[in-house]
């Protein structure tokens, strides 16, 4: 759940001018989360999240350098929190997330930099990973799948 709620809380900073902890909260809780202005002060923080001036005041923003962590126990922890199923068909794998989760999932897939990758789209719910050469969709679907289930992909 914390994982799935400060990947909510990037995609707010990135959507929206957030200037409070209390707008955050009133935010997350739009989104389901129920949180308190506690776990929204230890979550900015452990995100690493900074005010940034303009000419209206201050407003939360991510370090203009950070790195989207996707460390293997990264992904495999928010591949096991967010997706519920992987597939694929000609050159496109298909993987359904909890809702809302596909855009932060689609991140991560983006910076683990699979060379066969040439990049995702996400909807709330869905991501398409778009693979090249073809006959490299099954392999990634694979090795997608071990990370949320352990299977060893077969080579």
């Amino acid at each position: 759940m914390k994982n799935r709620r400060h990947f909510m809380i990037m995609d707010l900073i990135e959507k929206m001018r957030i200037e409070t902890q209390e707008e955050l909260c009133e935010q997350l809780r739009k989104q389901g989360f129920n949180v308190t202005q506690a776990t929204v002060s230890r979550d900015i923080k452990e995100i690493g999240l900074i005010k940034v001036p303009d000419d209206k005041g201050y407003f939360y923003s991510l370090p203009a350098n950070q790195e989207v962590k996707s460390t293997p126990e990264r992904v495999r922890q928010v591949f096991r929190a967010m997706v519920m199923q992987i597939d694929y068909s000609e050159n496109i794998v298909v993987i359904k997330t909890t809702p809302g989760a596909a855009q932060s999932t689609a991140l991560l897939i983006d910076h683990a930099h699979f060379a066969e990758v040439l990049g995702c789209v996400a909807g709330d719910d869905t991501i398409l990973v778009v693979v090249k050469p073809k006959d490299a969709t099954e392999m990634i679907a694979k090795k997608l799948r071990f990370i949320l289930y352990d299977e060893a992909p077969e080579e």
